[in-house]
């Protein structure tokens, strides 16, 4: 088997919405908040839905087929997770721990595409505090307008969220993230919200959020480039040291090579043929698959967008990003 189609874990999220059904996904309530589309954690996990594997999730596959991989260690984790966030209303401020700082197998460094955003969107990202005794006193004062840093978004803008970066989407953002399997969160301000199913306020962990923040805040600087592939234009959006995104914006027929052991794709507009040695399948807007490296060489033809991550080879040199998380 070369390519392996998923179906996502929906979870539901006090500023969830119901946006995810333009991508066809089964939603159970109007409080959708995240599609965990490729994705082998233990908090979600997504499903195969063809070939022989069909059935089993992504982390039973990972876990008993090591090989399709390209070998790992017993209990390693599927080191990427990707998602398709709905923020019809604000995320709560929050951050992630690094390697060496989280409790799981490693840290949560992110990023986010924007797909959409309604007029007027921001985002969350990064704070005006610059000594971690101002950060303190900013937060112990509630000084959230003063604190936070805006940043306005349209569709199409993307951000790097290393370890560390205070963060969140706003309301009227949905956006495609793409992380480390990780689900360690702690939340420094939740708008004073009541959670609908618990009647309470979600707690917040200001001391473990204080103790793994930067300070101060860095813009990452990301070394973008473009290249035509073909009849597709390919943008690296990002080449850090967890994983490498690629935006390809398929125009008509072009050939690719697979170098690597393994690479997930999430079609996030319009309608794709993929061909390569065993067969064809068509994908279209809200699909998600991983192609595995026996592919070697395939096909995208149609009109559509797909964004390609994969974990950043060891041998990546630090000149491609400046700022790197640790």
């Amino acid at each position: 088997m070369t390519v392996l189609i998923l179906k996502p874990a929906l979870h539901d999220k006090i500023w969830g919405g119901t946006r995810l059904k333009q991508f066809k996904y089964d939603l159970k309530s109007d409080h959708v908040g995240e599609a965990w589309v490729i994705a082998a954690h233990k908090n979600g996990v997504s499903t195969i839905v063809n070939g022989d594997y069909a059935g089993q999730t992504l982390k039973e596959l990972w876990d008993n087929q090591p090989d399709l991989f390209g070998g790992h260690h017993v209990n390693e984790t599927f080191p990427l997770l990707v998602k398709i966030l709905d923020a019809q209303d604000n995320l709560s401020i929050q951050v992630h721990p690094n390697d060496k700082q989280s409790s799981e197998n490693f840290g949560k460094t992110e990023s986010w595409y924007i797909l959409d955003a309604e007029s007027n969107a921001k985002l969350f990202y990064g704070h005006h505090a610059k000594t971690m005794p101002e950060l303190k006193q900013f937060v112990d004062n509630k000084a959230w307008d003063a604190l936070l840093r805006t940043i306005p978004v349209k569709k199409g803008d993307f951000f790097y969220v290393p370890a560390g970066t205070f963060h969140a989407l706003g309301a009227g953002v949905l956006a495609l993230e793409i992380q480390q399997s990780a689900d360690t969160t702690y939340r420094f301000y939740d708008f004073d919200r009541v959670d609908h199913t618990t009647h309470k306020k979600r707690p917040l962990q200001i001391t473990e959020a204080l103790s793994v923040t930067k300070v101060p805040h860095v813009d990452p600087i990301l070394n973008q480039r473009v290249r035509i592939q073909d009849s597709t234009v390919v943008t690296r959006l990002l080449t850090s040291p967890k994983f490498t995104i690629d935006k390809l914006s398929v125009r008509g027929t072009s050939q690719f090579n697979q170098h690597h052991q393994y690479e997930l794709f999430n079609v996030i507009s319009g309608q794709i043929t993929l061909q390569d040695s065993e067969g064809t399948y068509q994908f279209e807007k809200g699909d998600n698959f991983i192609m595995f490296k026996d592919t070697q060489q395939y096909t995208l033809d149609g009109s559509g967008e797909v964004v390609v991550s994969f974990v950043t080879p060891n041998s990546y040199q630090s000149q491609e990003l400046a700022y790197l998380d640790n």
